[in-house]
């Protein structure tokens, strides 16, 4: 497994997908790699989380 280069849906920034992060999505039993950057999934986690109250 190498590292991946993917490019951000939201903000079109490229961020490196790394080996323990890949290793981390398997063991959790996630099958996609992830769409967004870090810094935008934080954003859209803390979006989903202040719906809820």
């Amino acid at each position: 497994m190498a590292d991946k280069n993917i490019k951000c849906k939201d903000c079109g920034t490229s961020f490196v997908f790394t080996e323990s992060e890949q290793a981390f999505y398997k063991e959790k039993g996630f099958e996609n790699n992830p769409v967004r950057c870090p810094s935008c999934r934080r954003v859209k986690k803390q979006q989903r989380n202040n719906k809820n109250y």
